[in-house]
């Protein structure tokens, strides 16, 4: 079976979350980047990117990064999620790279990435424990 993250997206998460228009652009082996499309809807008050949003990217992109090293959909729940905001984002879209750094039987850590023309915006450590 041949993993689709679209369809794990959208048979998954909550619409809200869908409403994010998240675009996979690569899902494998305990790496997902996603493509976090730039929504005057996802700004703020001063016009950059919510803080939110980039946190609920990166949240979803170890979903998906977890489902690529398991080979389908597990359910899980994040444990912890630690977002560094380094720049604001302004009218570009944003890559989330979310990478394994361990996968255990139960528990999954990770590390993103989230950069927008090449250069970081903000970077989260997270925990997650696998409950499927």
């Amino acid at each position: 079976m041949t993993l689709k993250p679209e369809e794990i997206l959208r048979d998954n998460f909550a619409p809200w979350v869908l409403d994010l228009g998240l675009v996979p652009e690569e899902v494998g082996d305990g790496r997902a980047v996603l493509r976090l499309p730039w929504s005057d809807r996802l700004a703020r008050e001063g016009g950059a990117l919510s803080g939110q949003a980039l946190m609920a990217a990166a949240d979803t992109a170890v979903v998906l990064a977890v489902s690529g090293a398991k080979g389908s959909f597990v359910p899980m729940t994040t444990v912890q999620l630690s977002t560094t905001f380094q720049r604001p984002v302004t009218g570009r879209d944003v890559l989330v790279d979310a990478e394994l750094s361990k996968l255990g039987r139960t528990m999954a850590f990770a590390e993103i990435d989230m950069t927008a023309d090449g250069r970081t915006v903000a970077h989260a450590s997270a925990v997650y424990a696998i409950i499927g």
